[in-house]
């Protein structure tokens, strides 16, 4: 896969997506780095941890999150956009449900699209992907969280999202799919995904799994959102094992390295 000109080479190794949220209200990091001098001091640590992607957020996607309007969205990411392309040679993903927001990203730089709402809240985003031949991440997601049965009704849903974008013309090998813990799922149904993920890899897409400081590891650990690094990279080991070719992380260096761990051990080696 190609995501701007690097060269992603999936199932060799596992590849690090670094948050970059310039948001005044990030669950996380909130107000942390939305001012441009302090998202280039980020994004520059991101990458020296070991980042493969730097995802930049514009509107926080946390539960109960205040929407914000397109210009003010674009006003925020654009510019952070503009100076990581001047500076750093690494591919950008603009985390957008908003196919206005994606066109004038890419235009100014990004190279992936990361939907949180896989393509089902705005029909135009998967005509943006196919206008700009950009790979695009679809996230499970749904407005109405009660399932059937969870696993199956997860993969219905991203059979969903796949199909919209299989008939505006994205290329299969350009969508990597994402079963959005901390989304339309309650805690055990959180854990019950991170537990079934083969189900999810073995519909034949590249899989994203996010987890990173989200409230699953929270409740399980009684702990606040800045300790949450251990149990963030539990999830990671245990994505990776299943069979995950990417992790969306804020804690890239202690993430990269148990990735190249995890990966050592089992990703196939020519020569040992």
């Amino acid at each position: 896969m190609m995501i701007g000109n690097k060269k992603f080479d999936l199932g060799k190794k596992t590849y690090v997506m670094g948050i970059l949220n310039v948001t005044p209200d990030s669950f996380s990091d909130g107000g942390k780095f939305n001012n441009t001098d302090k998202a280039i001091e980020q994004a520059r640590k991101l990458i020296a941890d070991g980042a493969d992607i730097i995802d930049i957020g514009g509107e926080s996607t946390r539960p109960n999150y205040a929407p914000i309007s397109e210009n003010e969205e674009i006003k925020r990411v654009v510019p952070i956009i503009q100076l990581l392309v001047r500076e750093f040679d690494i591919p950008i993903s603009i985390d957008t449900y908003k196919s206005n927001v994606a066109e004038i990203a890419i235009k100014n730089g990004a190279s992936l699209i990361n939907d949180v709402w896989g393509f089902k809240r705005d029909r135009n985003m998967a005509k943006v992907a196919v206008k700009y031949n950009v790979p695009c991440c679809i996230m499970h997601n749904r407005e109405n969280a009660v399932y059937n049965n969870l696993m199956e009704d997860i993969i219905i849903d991203l059979n969903e999202s796949i199909e919209i974008a299989i008939e505006a013309g994205v290329k299969p090998e350009n969508i990597i799919i994402d079963p959005g813990i901390g989304f339309a799922k309650n805690h055990e149904e959180n854990l019950r995904v991170m537990n079934e993920l083969e189900k999810i890899i073995a519909m034949g897409y590249s899989v994203l799994l996010g987890t990173s400081r989200k409230s699953m590891i929270g409740n399980v650990l009684k702990l606040p959102v800045n300790e949450r690094v251990e149990g963030t990279v539990a999830t990671t080991v245990i994505g990776i094992m299943k069979g995950c070719d990417f992790v969306r992380v804020h804690d890239v260096l202690e993430n990269k390295r148990a990735a190249m761990m995890t990966d050592a051990i089992i990703r196939p080696r020519s020569e040992i």
